[in-house]
């Protein structure tokens, strides 16, 4: 239960924390998109702000050149915001997956330690403390001073986990004084050293954190948890007294204020000071009957009366109890059934819920939900937590995916209506393109290919691209003959070179001469042709627009559609059987917490017919001892009167003689008063 508590309320700090030291560090923001994805992930609606961020690193990492990109001077700060927020989301895998490429990167140490923080918290809330210390020993260089802190408390969670108790405390001690943590560092370390066996640092430094004084909720639940832990353990050692001290300390409305009213009035029952027990148990008494320490309470009253021996008192109160569990039993059947109704599912995904930011703690609240009365202390458990929020939230993209494809069909409607409006001007349109789109090609090329010669030759001299066609063809006659010749040594003979050479060399001073002169008519022949084709390019774009406008604006979507609609139904099918198996698993779980208290409720109710037969006993037995005693009371003062009755008798008879004489009658002696009157007998 203790390591439970460590990571639930690591769990409850952990994105808080990493939600300002985000706020903290955010740079200046360059772009519009990201700033889109913080504003839905502040407002806790961490499927938008990921859908929407996913979409922008996707088109970011798709560029040719991203470090142009603003978008790049963040780039570092995204990729812990999509880790973030898929954390937040509770997606684990994926939110470690994005953190370990950035670990594993080649970037700056300190952005490599931050990741392998981050990285390690995910598997610690994953309840892998193995993992996550591998990632915490591989940290280099230290980290950054913003984040020193959580690095180390995260570190001494870990190692509390793994059973590494003595460097827990040295970190915890290290870390004492640090405000961020204040009482998370004093509870845990007192845990560490009573699991490292260290009783007398452990109560000490209990005492000092059930003493300590602070507005935040979660350090005084803190503090009330740890004066519970020492009186419970004060309690086990046999020493009531100081249990009861600890007890004292916790608040009458705090979230473990049922326990220590109970554990207080044990404490006093240890000390048999029953009456002083009653007066914690009748104040719990009071309270919600459906808490377990208040059903033990119900119990603990008759209890102490019938220690009081008020056995009439003792009786009523178990018959009350006994009222009352049976109540309780009844309504526990009738949220069991409830629940295999699915009204609780319904009641968690119900429209009123999905209103309440604070949905879980007044889920009791809602309309027709009576199988949530007996949820609180699952609903403090984090699987069964967790288990209702993925549950909410795959209700939510059930809703979501029902709605997208809601909205493909809108969009069908919308591309049919268009069809219908520019289909009819099609005809006229291709009519147009298909004759000049071929002549368009063809004059483009072939500008295309003359300006590109052309620009070679402002580089680098060419006067063979601007040969006549009769040069050229001498040109390659003369290539020929040199060909043959060398290839023929019979006739290689060096007149013949030569005179090959002196052709060569003729042609070759021929087109350089008229170079600049072909090259200065070329460009004014080319600024012509492109008064041409700018003409036709206009043309063609105009075409073009208008033949995409028209087609683009229905064609090409009924296969995309079509696709995104299985896709979405395919979804559909799967978030509706996983929402199936988390449905049952949340309802399994409910049950079975409604069976062990129903059961524990029928044990009490056994407990509390028994205690109330022998409390009619022990009344009935008390009554008769009391009759017994009134008549040994009466037949002490009879006895009492008969013996100072004999000595009145002898004085009458000697004041006034008693004579007998025979009755013939009665044939018995018979007893003669003396007449007041004479002195003698007749």
């Amino acid at each position: 239960m203790q390591r439970i508590l460590h990571i639930i309320l690591f769990s409850l700090l952990a994105f808080e924390v990493t939600a300002e030291n985000t706020l903290d560090k955010a740079p200046e923001l360059k772009d519009i998109f990201y700033g889109e994805s913080l504003y839905y992930a502040f407002q806790d609606r961490h499927f938008d702000a990921i859908s929407r961020l996913d979409a922008e690193l996707g088109q970011f990492y798709s560029l040719d050149n991203p470090s142009l990109d603003p978008f790049n001077q963040q780039i570092n700060f995204v990729e812990f915001s999509v880790g973030t927020f898929e954390l937040a989301y509770r997606m684990h895998q994926r939110a470690g997956r994005a953190i370990k490429a950035i670990y594993e990167s080649n970037l700056d140490q300190k952005i490599r330690n931050e990741a392998a923080y981050r990285l390690a918290k995910i598997y610690y809330q994953k309840n892998q403390p193995v993992n996550a210390l591998d990632i915490l020993q591989k940290i280099e260089g230290g980290m950054a001073e913003d984040l020193r802190v959580d690095e180390l408390f995260l570190r001494s969670q870990v190692y509390i986990s793994t059973g590494k108790f003595a460097e827990a405390i040295e970190i915890l001690k290290s870390i004492e004084g640090e405000g961020k943590y204040q009482g998370f560092v004093l509870y845990n370390l007192g845990i560490a050293y009573i699991q490292n066996n260290e009783e007398q640092k452990a109560v000490a430094t209990l005492d000092k954190m059930g003493k300590i004084k602070s507005d935040n909720r979660a350090v005084l639940a803190l503090k009330d948890k740890a004066n519970l832990t020492l009186a419970g353990r004060m309690l086990e050692k046999g020493s009531p007294e100081q249990a009861k001290q600890y007890f004292s300390r916790v608040r009458l409305k705090g979230p473990f204020a049922n326990r220590a009213l109970l554990g207080a009035g044990w404490a006093n029952a240890s000390l048999g000071n029953y009456k002083k027990a009653l007066v914690p148990w009748k104040i719990l008494h009071e309270r919600e009957v459906t808490n377990a320490s208040v059903q033990e309470a119900m119990l603990a009253v008759p209890y102490a009366y019938g220690k009081l021996d008020y056995y009439g008192q003792a009786a009523l109160s178990y018959g009350s109890a006994m009222e009352n569990f049976g109540t309780e039993v009844d309504r526990l059947e009738s949220s069991i059934k409830s629940v295999r109704e699915g009204r609780f599912l319904k009641a968690v995904i119900s429209k009123q819920g999905e209103r309440d930011e604070n949905w879980l703690h007044n889920l009791r609240n809602l309309q027709d939900t009576p199988e949530t009365r007996y949820f609180m202390s699952l609903m403090a458990s984090n699987d069964f937590h967790q288990s209702l929020k993925n549950y909410r939230d795959m209700a939510q993209l059930r809703v979501r995916l029902a709605w997208w494809l809601e909205s493909l069909d809108v969009y069908v409607e919308l591309i049919e209506l268009r069809r219908q409006y520019y289909e009819p001007l099609l005809p006229e349109v291709e009519k147009k393109f298909k004759k000049l789109d071929a002549r368009i090609r063809l004059r483009i090329e072939q500008r295309d290919r003359l300006n590109q010669r052309l620009k070679s030759m402002v580089i680098a001299r060419r006067p063979d691209y601007l040969a006549t066609a009769e040069e050229r063809g001498f040109l390659d006659k003369l290539n020929k003959i040199e060909l043959y010749v060398a290839n023929n040594p019979q006739k290689n003979t060096a007149e013949l070179n030569d005179r090959i050479k002196r052709l060569k060399g003729v042609l070759h001073w021929q087109v350089n001469d008229a170079y600049d002169r072909r090259l200065t008519r070329a460009y004014k022949e080319m600024q012509k042709l492109d008064v041409y084709i700018k003409k036709l390019n206009t043309a063609y774009k105009s075409f073009v627009r208008t033949r995409q406008a028209a087609t683009q604006s229905y064609e090409g979507y009924k296969i995309p559609i079509r696709q995104l609609k299985t896709r979405i139904q395919e979804k559909q099918i799967k978030v509706d059987a996983v929402m199936a198996r988390q449905g049952r698993l949340i309802e399994t779980m409910a049950v079975n917490e409604l069976e062990r208290r129903r059961n524990l409720l029928e044990e009490y109710q056994i407990k509390a017919r028994f205690a109330l037969a022998e409390s009619y006993d022990r009344a009935s037995k008390k009554q008769q001892r009391k009759l017994e005693q009134e008549m040994r009371s009466k037949m002490e003062q009879g006895k009492e009167a008969r013996e100072e009755l004999p000595e009145k008798k002898v004085s009458d008879e000697e004041s006034h003689p008693v004579v007998h004489k025979h009755d013939p009658n009665e044939g018995a002696l018979q007893r003669v008063e003396p007449d007041a009157g004479q002195g003698k007998a007749k």
